[in-house]
């Protein structure tokens, strides 16, 4: 497995997130040896969901006032419904999130997760996928849509659902763990 430990990775998150779409990439990072800190638009856990269903509650382990970007080497979005719309419409967190498109920082989304990512300007000139109903929303920003279990283009990484977990942990460990160039922002 490669060897993340020197990446400390930021997971960008509030309620309503699809549970397995940050514990499984969240578990993947940490057995790889990433720093993977959690971070939140309001204090306390957040509500995770299965579906449609209520789930945990998950662990927050910063307020997104209380950190920056530039702490971070990488970013990861999780899906869910309710998480990326409300992230979209916070200003902090779009903010949060176009630092690591300005940076050229690799990022990894899944479901739902570009919705913020189009807020961000971070979907021009990509290739993607997402969950079906973003096909529309990532076309009218500027991506190439394409509806596979995983798509990598640049420093960008992204999925459809859980079911493609696997290749979505393997993929984003694999741009974690590479060497990237920061371009001038």
């Amino acid at each position: 497995m490669l060897d993340l430990a020197n990446r400390k990775v930021a997971v960008l998150a509030t309620d309503g997130v699809e549970q397995v779409e940050l514990t499984g990439p969240v578990k993947a990072l940490t057995s790889a040896g990433a720093r993977v800190v959690v971070v939140a638009p309001t204090n306390g856990p957040i509500q995770g969901m299965n579906h449609d269903e209520v789930g945990d509650q998950l662990s927050v382990d910063h307020n997104l006032a209380s950190v920056s970007a530039n702490r971070f080497d990488a970013l990861l979005l999780p899906g869910g419904v309710a998480n990326p719309d409300t992230l979209r419409t916070n200003p902090q967190a779009v903010a949060f999130v176009r630092h690591f498109v300005e940076t050229n920082k690799p990022i990894a989304a899944i479901c739902h997760g570009p919705w913020t990512l189009i807020e961000a300007d971070g979907v021009r000139g990509h290739r993607m996928t997402s969950w079906p109903s973003l096909r529309t929303d990532l076309k009218n920003a500027g991506a190439d849509w394409e509806d596979r279990s995983v798509v990598v283009d640049g420093n960008l990484v992204t999925s459809r659902n859980p079911d493609d977990l696997p290749d979505f942990c393997r993929e984003m460990i694999e741009l974690f763990s590479a060497e990237y160039t920061l371009k001038a922002a």
